[in-house]
């Protein structure tokens, strides 16, 4: 499996876990190595950002590959695939962002189920550059829904790591914003295949690196207490 730089888990763990009969089972798979690498590939990253003495410069490149050759060895993929992966980062270290939209009609949570993998999610996926929270919530929700919505409120803000998903090569922080619906119709995309709206007791088989079950009974709960602040981390 190659490790990739979108939400695909960089180990074959969850995938054999789902092909022996445990599609719904959420996984705390945080192995201390992937906490070595981020770590030596985060200060590396950072240092190369502010050097400009030339043997700090090298040390910091040895660093990154350092933290490459963890990351390769212990998720058994190609070393070359590793270091393009953190070469297409650069300055300052910090937590990537992805953004959920949950979007309720008739007591049932709106899901798109994503070709990557055949699993469903809340539609989503990383924020861009010039757009804020809320708005890239609201594109990504058309873009894989084919649904027009309005942003009411951030529902939570999760540190990836303290959820039970399969880990990933990155820090993640996950938002979720409450959406009103408001247009549209359901339209599939080069990402999504199936868009559908489910009930609390009647969830689909989840795309675990992108939600979890937990979170979506969480979001069913604020749905029936409103005035509930937003979940943090």
């Amino acid at each position: 499996m190659t490790l990739l730089s979108d939400q695909r888990p960089i180990t074959n763990l969850w995938y054999n876990a789902r092909r022996n009969g445990f599609p719904d089972r959420e996984y705390t798979l945080k192995p201390r190595w992937l906490h070595w690498a981020r770590e030596l590939q985060a200060t590396a990253q950072t240092g190369l950002a502010y050097a400009k003495d030339q043997y700090d410069i090298e040390r910091y490149e040895a660093m990154q590959a350092l933290a490459a050759e963890m990351m390769a060895e212990a998720a058994a993929v190609v070393l070359g695939d590793v270091p393009q992966l953190f070469a297409n980062q650069a300055g300052h270290a910090t937590p990537k962002v992805d953004v959920r939209g949950v979007v309720f009609r008739d007591d049932a949570v709106l899901l798109v189920r994503e070709r990557s993998d055949g699993c469903w999610t809340l539609p989503g996926g990383w924020a861009d550059v010039n757009e804020s929270p809320a708005t890239a919530t609201v594109r990504e929700i058309h873009e894989e829904s084919g649904y027009e919505t309005h942003a009411l409120k951030l529902l939570a803000v999760y540190d990836r790591n303290k959820h039970r998903h399969p880990p990933l090569a990155f820090h993640v922080y996950k938002l979720f914003f409450l959406c009103e619906l408001i247009g549209g119709a359901p339209k599939s995309s080069h990402e999504t295949d199936d868009i559908a709206f489910f009930r609390e007791d009647d969830l689909p088989d989840l795309s675990l690196t992108r939600v979890v079950p937990s979170q979506i009974k969480r979001f069913f709960e604020h749905a029936r207490h409103p005035e509930w602040p937003t979940d943090f981390d």
